[in-house]
């Protein structure tokens, strides 16, 4: 498996790419979903980036935020105008990155946090802001260009933590039943599992007929909510897909 550090530094200069590589850019362009705008995503990411970046030194230090950090940090990016959002989202992007990036194997080897409900480790840190960044960043660049994707080691590195999200997110809806699903870039045979009010990916082997095929990519995506009509192969499209989507409506 790809290790999730890597593949964050790729994928913010991935981010930087788009951003600086789009001509005529328009800050209050509509990203992905429509309600939010390029800005709006970017002030996101940039963000998230300078909370999490303020909540690992505190575990590194064994220190604490004030209490109204976290507010204080959402209301300085919403004052920032649209432009800046953007630019400034790039920097405490990298800026996150290189925390990170920065602190020696052995410390990495005893990093451990509670984030929300989810025990994490370094690689599990890391791999928490690349599914937020990662997913935020095609947010934009599917907006400039609609044949987007998640490359297949972002896909890969989020893919392995994905159980969490599910059960987190998934909605039931009183279903109970099973829907196999079998990736590809990388291959994997994964089973999602309904049970009145809880949802569970379950990691299996299967043989016979599969009830949806894709790739890991897309697959990530609609879990996240993000797969559209319009951005989802025909090859997938199916009543299988139809369920999954209404179980994991985005968040």
């Amino acid at each position: 498996m790809s290790k999730p550090l890597p593949v964050l530094r790729t994928s913010v200069e991935h981010l930087r790419s788009v951003i600086e590589g789009a001509s005529n850019l328009d800050p209050n362009a509509s990203a992905f979903p429509t309600e939010w705008s390029i800005a709006d995503t970017m002030s996101h990411i940039g963000s998230g980036a300078v909370i999490l970046k303020q909540n690992f030194e505190n575990v590194v230090n064994g220190s604490e935020s004030d209490a109204g950090f976290n507010q204080s940090v959402w209301d300085e990016w919403n004052a920032k105008a649209p432009a800046d959002q953007i630019k400034d989202a790039l920097v405490a992007d990298e800026a996150l990155l290189l925390a990170l990036e920065a602190l020696p194997e052995e410390n990495r080897a005893t990093f451990a946090t509670k984030f929300g409900p989810f025990d994490l480790d370094f690689d599990g840190f890391v791999a928490l802001r690349l599914g937020e960044e990662a997913l935020h960043a095609w947010d934009v660049e599917v907006s400039l260009d609609p044949l987007a994707t998640l490359s297949s080691d972002v896909a890969e590195v989020i893919l392995e933590g994905l159980g969490r999200l599910v059960s987190f997110t998934g909605k039931a809806k009183g279903r109970t039943n099973e829907v196999t699903v079998r990736t590809t870039e990388p291959s994997r045979d994964l089973t999602i599992v309904f049970s009145g009010d809880s949802v569970s990916l379950v990691s299996t082997s299967h043989s016979g007929e599969i009830d949806l095929q894709l790739p890991a990519e897309s697959f990530v995506r609609l879990v996240y909510g993000r797969l559209d009509l319009e951005n989802t192969s025909p090859g997938v499209r199916n009543h299988a897909l139809d369920e999954l989507k209404t179980a994991f409506p985005g968040f």
